[in-house]
């Protein structure tokens, strides 16, 4: 980031962008690698002021109506996103065979919430106002973000990217009415989108939160992945979801910065309840930034044990 200048320029600069998606696969010897990027790269290429403020997180100019919709583009600038495809390509190009790289985005309604809210928020009161107040009007920004999605996605898949993945992180703040209307809905849309064009590349969606939200998305959406977060039970994910999708997760990242036995006794759960159906082993949200890297390493090896 320092080499960069700011957290925008680290993602569309490639050739640190590509160092760092491979410094965690050199590293730990992963079996897959995700690409360096950001969810709020669509927002920024749609025309929205887009800032990273260091211990402060993303600052945006708010979108709160259809007349600011209005004001972004009608289409992604391309003139940023060409070198985060160039980044793929590039990665794609120097992983080895057996090593997946993995595109992504965030889904519709996640990356609205920080449009609409400006920021991380802890309420979301200001996008349910808009959406609640006037689904007709939202709808519009959420088929603009699906549009530049599908797009985006797509672009990477052309660049090297063999699998994509959606994150949902804010999926758990809605209603069941409203996650239906907001998440699954533009989320199975895109999927259709990509599959229509990609038939062979996988799509993975990761409805952080989603609860009860989570029995019947992969039937709903589509999705051939799907990622779950660590309040659910792997018995419970094994009897009522993996029947119907592969399944990505879900160690709580706070027992990964634990480590020692606590961690040894969760991956040994997960992997029992698991590793009988199709399960790709992951974190059930992200890493830790205090995490001791010996402890990722002794996680590797954890999970590769027979």
């Amino acid at each position: 980031r320092d080499q960069a200048g700011s957290f925008l320029d680290l993602c569309y600069n490639p050739k640190l962008a590509t160092a760092v998606t491979l410094q965690p696969v050199n590293r730990f010897g992963f079996d897959a690698a995700i690409l360096f990027s950001d969810i709020l790269l669509i927002p920024h290429a749609l025309g929205q002021d887009v800032k990273f403020i260091e211990r402060d997180g993303p600052q945006l100019s708010p979108v709160r109506s259809v007349r600011d919709v209005d004001k972004l583009n009608s289409e992604l600038d391309f003139a940023h996103l060409a070198a985060v495809y160039e980044t793929v390509s590039n990665v794609a190009t120097q992983l080895s065979e057996h090593v997946t790289l993995i595109g992504f985005a965030g889904a519709p309604w996640t990356v609205a919430t920080y449009m609409v809210e400006g920021r991380t928020s802890k309420n979301f009161d200001l996008i349910k106002r808009w959406a609640f107040s006037d689904p007709i009007g939202f709808e519009i920004l959420i088929s603009r973000l699906t549009d530049a999605t599908i797009i985006h996605l797509c672009k990477q898949i052309e660049a090297g990217a063999e699998v994509v993945q959606l994150f949902e992180s804010w999926a758990g703040v809605l209603p069941a009415k409203e996650f239906l209307r907001w998440c699954i809905k533009p989320v199975k849309f895109i999927t259709e989108q990509i599959k229509e064009r990609f038939p062979n590349v996988p799509v993975v969606a990761f409805p952080r939160g989603a609860g009860t939200g989570y029995t019947g998305y992969a039937e709903a959406t589509g999705v051939d992945g799907l990622g779950v977060d660590y309040t659910l039970s792997p018995t419970w994910v094994a009897e009522r979801l993996q029947p119907n999708v592969a399944i990505q997760g879900n160690l709580d990242p706070a027992v990964l910065l634990v480590g020692g036995s606590a961690m040894k006794a969760a991956v040994s759960e997960i992997k029992l309840a698991l590793s009988s159906g199709p399960f790709v082993f992951n974190l059930g949200h992200g890493v830790l930034p205090q995490t001791p890297p010996e402890h990722v390493a002794e996680l590797v090896q954890l999970v590769r044990e027979d």
